[in-house]
């Protein structure tokens, strides 16, 4: 494994990251938004963490909004009976919807302070070590936002705190308001970036280099896009047929002329579609660690492999020629009649 400053903060992780969303069990109540019908339970769960400690990874991440909670139980009981809570470092989010009242949700004070201490309740840890927002909430003003996260990080709940999908200009916004208030400012940028999505590198990334935001990308693998077992005419496994998601941001032509480049890479150095996608994210300018998950053990230890794998300069050109230009995808953008009324 390789490991790596976050940013400019302190702390050292892993450049690979376990994403902790495959992780749930049981029922959903009605009201819960996300996917069905491809998660990991527990006892299978547990293979994957003895599989990523062993591999090296210190990183983990998960939210609140994954299965409702059940994420997070699984991430905290799991690392609490496999490593030593100062070894590890522990990430999870705010944001999404938690209950059927309109106050548990979004970033307000209150949602964010009630979040913070069920999250910590459901890992059964004393502090997270990264609190992100997973997403801009634009019925919030943003310095209210901050506050509540501030006092997090002053209470010892929290030691950094972190965003996830948004607009440039309301990352600069957020860091700039949190230096005239004296507030803790985001640490790092969790971002929608891989092969078949690159716009953050017109203005996300560079900005994050600038200020010394760590760079940790979500879905390195497109949601299973970039694994070689997506078809034209279909998805060919489990999630492929449910993750509705995906189908609404990928599956274009042109993102299919990016797995074929991909496959064919693969192909040439005898590894896989998966190793290729990653080692691709991994060598990007800016990127810190690159957040993969997975349902199946293979693939979870086929991905941390792929942490030794080094593209050359005409394979990196091979996989980004047949790149074009995407709208916005993975995170919601304000509406402008919300922002109007609010001036």
């Amino acid at each position: 494994m390789q490991y790596t400053k976050f940013g400019n903060a302190g702390i050292t992780v892993s450049r690979i990251c376990l994403g902790c969303m495959s992780y749930g069990e049981g029922d959903l109540p009605e009201w819960a938004t996300g996917t069905r019908g491809w998660h990991v339970g527990k006892e299978e769960a547990r293979q994957h963490f003895a599989a990523a400690l062993d591999g090296g990874i210190n990183f983990f991440d998960t939210a609140d909004v994954y299965y409702v909670g059940v994420s997070e139980q699984i991430v905290g009981s799991l690392l609490k009976e496999m490593a030593s809570r100062d070894d590890v470092v522990v990430a999870t989010k705010v944001h999404g919807v938690m209950g059927k009242g309109p106050n548990r949700r979004g970033l307000s004070r209150k949602h964010i302070l009630e979040a913070c201490d069920s999250s910590l309740r459901r890992l059964g840890m004393d502090y997270v070590d990264l609190y992100q927002i997973h997403r801009w909430d634009p019925h919030t003003p943003i310095e209210e936002t901050l506050d509540a996260l501030d006092s997090l990080v002053r209470a010892g709940k929290v030691r950094y705190i972190g965003a996830s999908s948004m607009a440039a200009w309301q990352l600069s916004k957020a860091l700039y308001t949190a230096k005239e208030h004296g507030w803790h400012r985001f640490a790092s940028m969790q971002n929608h970036y891989n092969l078949v999505y690159r716009e953050e590198e017109r203005e996300m990334i560079p900005l994050c280099m600038d200020q010394g935001l760590a760079v940790i990308p979500w879905s390195p693998l497109a949601r299973g896009f970039l694994t070689g077992t997506r078809k034209r005419e279909g998805g060919s496994t489990v999630r492929a047929e449910a993750d509705t998601f995906a189908k609404d941001m990928y599956y274009t032509e042109d993102d299919f002329a990016v797995a074929d480049a991909v496959t064919e890479v693969a192909a040439r150095r005898g590894v896989s579609p998966a190793q290729v996608a990653c080692a691709w994210v991994l060598q990007a300018p800016g990127v810190t660690a690159a957040i993969v998950g997975a349902t199946k053990l293979h693939h979870l230890q086929e991905l941390i492999t792929a942490i030794d794998l080094k593209l050359t300069p005409e394979e990196v050109a091979a996989l980004e020629k047949p790149y074009r230009p995407h709208s916005v995808l993975g995170h919601a953008q304000p509406n402008p009649k919300t922002m109007a009324a609010r001036k």
